[in-house]
């Protein structure tokens, strides 16, 4: 039988909180409140959080189904990362990412139309003039799909005044 004494234990458990806060202090900072990107919680390989819960942002220009991406297939843009399904598809965004990203950083379309930052479901989704725009759900989907491009005329006034500010602060 073994026997740790408290003041051991006491000793390893300091030593485990000191090596977590100099592992924390030397990760990459998140981004600021009011990131123009909406992003998971948590940071990826890249040191930036994951845009589109991970999913490929150019399966969707492509016509097919949202496909999830690959933690090895990944890019970064304006301070997130985004994962792709294969490498072509990882190569068309870096070449042209403003192509493929969603509009409104990913936020929910029709809340940025009446000047909220809610999350936008990547599975709730509209591509309109070749741009991907996400809702928060498909009742609020089906609110911005009645006047698609009033609502994003709206949502591009709306996003000039909210862009850099928190969620929570609107």
């Amino acid at each position: 039988m073994i026997t740790i004494s408290r003041t051991t234990v006491v000793s390893v458990l300091a030593a485990l909180t000191l090596a977590i806060t100099v592992a924390a202090n030397l990760s990459p900072a998140p981004p600021a409140e009011g990131s123009q990107v909406n992003t998971s919680a948590g940071l990826t390989s890249t040191g930036l959080p994951l845009a589109l819960r991970g999913y490929d942002p150019v399966s969707y220009v492509q016509g097919a189904a949202p496909l999830a991406g690959q933690a090895s297939f990944s890019a970064t843009h304006e301070g997130a990362t985004y994962r792709f399904a294969n490498e072509e598809n990882q190569e068309a965004f870096e070449d042209s990412p403003s192509r493929y990203v969603p509009r409104f950083g990913g936020y929910c379309a029709y809340g940025v139309s009446v000047g909220k930052k809610f999350d936008g479901d990547p599975l709730v989704y509209k591509l309109h003039e070749g741009r991907l725009y996400l809702n928060l759900n498909p009742d609020i989907a089906a609110k911005f799909g009645e006047d698609v491009p009033g609502n994003v005329g709206k949502a591009v006034d709306q996003w000039a005044r909210i862009h850099d500010k928190s969620p929570a602060d609107l």
